[in-house]
């Protein structure tokens, strides 16, 4: 049997002020999966995210990247391992794009001219025009921006893809054309992703499992689908039928 990608052993997390962000958590994702966590405001999502990377260490109860223990593994180790995109990109302004792809691999000792090849390669694979890497994050769009931020997180090669809602502040026809290509990048990587999103329908069209959060718990884990059609509790499957009353409502306002 494979080892997880990710393991998650019965944490709990809490924060200096007693605020309780997970608790009783025990959760599995396989590699090659693409798994999305979702729930409202303060459900544990991003919480849940910190933790497979050391950001934030659980009170109690184990994390394991790849059968590795986060807990024991020097954190800056750990995280030239993961590739992290989140909403807010967080591009260096006064460096080129080129040079911020290349962040990691220079930290990592690379050689210029190999820092270079890579950078060149992932603006290819995330569809972008070579010569990008020579300008300014500020000449860029949003989306733009965003896929600079994927080949960033892609950068060091590593197996393991944590997002945090990466296209929330994308307009609607970039976030989903954004969307299907990470996921085929994802397919043509051989990828692991857990992405936290606030959009059902986004978690529904790209990932292969949906995880349900609510004050810290799991409520629900399974195939989209399949959740829906076993889940008795109110909440999951208000969220998981979200997508398809928009999706009613749509037909009825444009007369379909």
């Amino acid at each position: 049997m494979a080892v997880p990608a990710i393991r998650l052993s019965d944490v709990a997390l809490r924060y200096p002020n007693g605020v309780s962000a997970l608790e009783d958590i025990d959760l599995e994702v396989a590699p090659g999966e693409f798994v999305a966590l979702v729930g409202g405001s303060g459900s544990g999502k991003t919480s849940l995210l910190k933790t497979v990377n050391g950001l934030v260490r659980p009170a109690t109860g184990q994390v394991a990247v790849f059968g590795e223990g986060v807990a024991s593994t020097p954190p800056h180790v750990l995280r030239r391992r993961i590739g992290y995109v989140f909403q807010d990109i967080g591009l260096f302004p006064h460096l080129t794009v080129a040079e911020n792809i290349a962040i990691t691999p220079k930290l990592l000792g690379w050689d210029p001219a190999r820092r270079a090849a890579r950078a060149a390669e992932l603006l290819e694979l995330v569809a972008l025009p070579a010569d990008v890497g020579g300008r300014p994050p500020a000449a860029l769009s949003g989306g733009q921006r965003q896929r600079v931020g994927v080949a960033r997180a892609l950068a060091a090669e590593p197996r393991l893809m944590l997002m945090d809602e990466p296209f929330g502040a994308l307009d609607p026809v970039t976030r989903d054309a954004l969307g299907g290509e990470y996921r085929a990048l994802h397919e043509r990587l051989g990828l692991t992703t857990l992405m936290v999103t606030h959009d059902m329908t986004e978690a529904v069209l790209l990932a292969d499992r949906i995880v349900v959060l609510q004050s810290g718990r799991i409520l629900g884990d399974g195939r989209p689908a399949a959740l829906l059609d076993a889940s008795a509790h109110p909440h999951v499957r208000d969220l998981l039928e979200a997508p398809r009353r928009q999706a009613e409502r749509l037909r009825q306002r444009l007369g379909a």
